[in-house]
């Protein structure tokens, strides 16, 4: 099917906001939807969570993203029909397509895939060039270096490349750190941007041993901020990386270096930047996710903006938060290259006057790829193209990973670890990475690695008892649906193959899963041990990568069974504007 430049244009919508009044601005009568009216004197471009995906994808937004007590209802929790309402768009526009999963195939075949760093370098050098020189500043969130074969095998070292290339000058962590201190370090010598993280500090034990560090008096690993003159204004851009690295992977990656949020930590900071270096603007640039940024910004004062990342939500508008100091604007820019975050400030004597906000979707149809990165992406592909080229299975239905409860991919892997290590129950985590694959489109190695291909891939068979099990998905699920975001790390409930259960998310931990049981329609058994196979475990694993016992389950042509791994019942949640339908 052609796609047209007009079903782009008829009921696109990008956001912009401005301070204290925000408005939706419609773009359907623009010469093109990338045309921004230049506004302020200083522009802030925001990538974030891209996962290494260099070339244009599909991506279906997630149909369940349950928003519990002070947060059901509202952005980032809103979903499919709640979401167009809330921001103004229409149901069969380019922008439904990119921001929800209403009507996501048919909407696919008429609008193509979205992202690639070519595509995105054409658009970023089109953004800075319309504000002029030394008015404009790319920024990246976090979670560049990993989410592809190609990443893995080259542990970040091609996203350095791309990343220098598509002129990125400021970025903080999450993933990047699952590569190890000693592989982080080296990628950073070759990246020429900075690396932020006001939160990273040396463990008591690293510091008596004289371990390496920003700076030795504060404990700080890495520099917390910088500041940027932009159009005559200084503005500072702090980074605060992923609180929870130790806890939600190996901790053996990063054994010199503690996390976390660091509020106090933060304030101070802030406070120093708005006294003893005058800057007209702060901005957090943070891989919290963002019901954790909604509650920091209630907390700190003295930030303007928090360009947020980690949980992959694409909110059209920034949400507004008071706090003891004023307000802050909170954002989140999506994820896989989807998205461009464009943040323009009207700095004045020392104050932000005025703000305008656009969120992108980067619709590679519409964007020519650049000479330049086009070559680069493919010789850093030309060596592993053809090993991971080999089209292996072709699925008969929409795969696709992000939702709360249950994705098609993960309950393929589910399927995949039940059957290849001979287990009754399988367990594969809630990541949010991920590719979304069509029906009927061939799935190759490449997109089998897409979905996997992490520092710790091993497999594992293990026996656990019935409460392990639900002591397992209590925990996980109170990760998830935690009232105090402090206590939410992000990531989506871990899914079970060979097992179904009821979740009250509304309720407190301990009592919010209930009726396990196994495919046989048995009830789970506290006392008894089952036979549980996994992967991607924090503790060391002796198995085969997960993606090859995928890989071999998917040759084998047992592609879907007829009715995938388990059933989730929800309970105490009818209504919630975060499931679809």
């Amino acid at each position: 099917m052609a796609i047209r430049r007009r079903d782009f244009l008829k009921g696109s919508a990008v956001a912009a906001v401005s301070l204290g009044l925000p408005r939706l601005a419609r773009s359907a009568e623009a010469a093109s939807i990338y045309d921004i009216e230049r506004f302020g004197n200083a522009r802030i471009l925001h990538l974030t969570d891209t996962h290494a995906q260099l070339n244009p994808v599909y991506f279906r937004e997630p149909g369940v993203n349950i928003g519990i007590g002070e947060m059901a209802g509202r952005p980032p929790h809103l979903v499919a029909r709640a979401f167009l309402e809330r921001f103004g768009i229409r149901p069969d526009s380019a922008d439904a397509y990119a921001f929800t999963c209403v009507e996501f195939e048919k909407s696919a075949a008429r609008f193509g895939r979205l992202g690639g760093f070519a595509h995105l370098k054409t658009l970023i050098d089109r953004l800075r060039n319309d504000v002029g020189e030394k008015r404009a500043v790319l920024v990246d969130g976090g979670d560049l270096w990993q989410g592809t074969g190609l990443a893995n095998v080259m542990q970040g070292r091609d996203m350095v490349e791309v990343a220098n290339l598509l002129g990125i000058e400021a970025m903080t962590g999450h993933w990047e750190f699952t590569y190890g201190e000693e592989v982080l370090r080296e990628n950073l010598a070759h990246f020429k941007g900075e690396f932020l993280a006001q939160n990273v500090f040396l463990t008591e034990e690293a510091a008596f041993n004289d371990a390496p560090a920003f700076d030795k008096a504060t404990g700080r690993v890495f520099k917390p901020s910088i500041i940027k003159e932009l159009g005559g204004h200084r503005v500072a851009i702090i980074g605060q990386a992923f609180p929870y690295v130790p806890i939600a992977h190996p901790k053996r990656f990063t054994p010199n270096w503690s996390f976390g949020i660091r509020e106090e930590e933060l304030q101070k900071h802030v406070d120093a930047l708005r006294g003893n270096d005058k800057v007209d603007a702060v901005i957090l640039l943070s891989h919290n996710g963002m019901d954790v940024d909604l509650k920091l910004a209630s907390r700190v004062t003295g930030i303007n903006v928090i360009l947020g990342g980690h949980t992959h939500d694409a909110v059209p508008q920034p949400i507004l938060v008071k706090n003891a100091g004023g307000t802050t604007l909170v954002t989140n820019a999506g994820s896989n290259g989807k998205f461009l975050g464009v943040l323009d400030l009207a700095l004045d004597k020392g104050k932000v006057g005025d703000i305008r906000y656009h969120l992108l979707p980067v619709y590679s149809e519409l964007l020519k790829p650049d000479p330049a990165m086009a070559d680069l992406i493919g010789k850093l592909r030309a060596q592993h193209v053809t090993d991971w080229s080999e089209k292996i299975a072709t699925p008969d239905r929409l795969l696709y990973r992000r939702d709360n409860f249950a994705g098609p991919v993960d309950e393929l892997i589910c399927a995949a670890l039940r059957t290849e290590l001979n287990a009754e129950i399988a367990l594969s985590p809630g990541f949010r990475w991920g590719l979304t694959a069509l029906s009927g489109q061939p799935l190759t190695m490449e997109d089998v690695l897409a979905e996997t291909a992490i520092s710790y891939p091993e497999t594992y068979v293990q026996e656990m008892t019935g409460a392990q099990i639900k002591d397992v998905l209590e925990d996980v699920c109170d990760n998830l649906f935690n009232t105090d975001p402090y206590y939410q790390q992000g990531g989506d409930m871990v899914r079970a193959g060979g097992l179904s259960y009821a979740c009250s998310p509304s309720n407190a931990i301990g009592n919010r899963i209930s009726e396990l049981k196994l495919a046989n329609g048995k009830s789970l058994s506290a006392n008894r041990h089952y036979k549980v196979a996994g992967w991607a475990s924090v503790n060391a694993q002796q198995g085969a990568p997960v993606w090859d016992v995928l890989g071999k389950y998917l040759r084998s042509g047992r592609m879907m069974p007829e009715r995938l791994g388990t059933g989730v019942t929800l309970k105490g949640v009818d209504g919630n504007p975060g499931i679809a339908g």
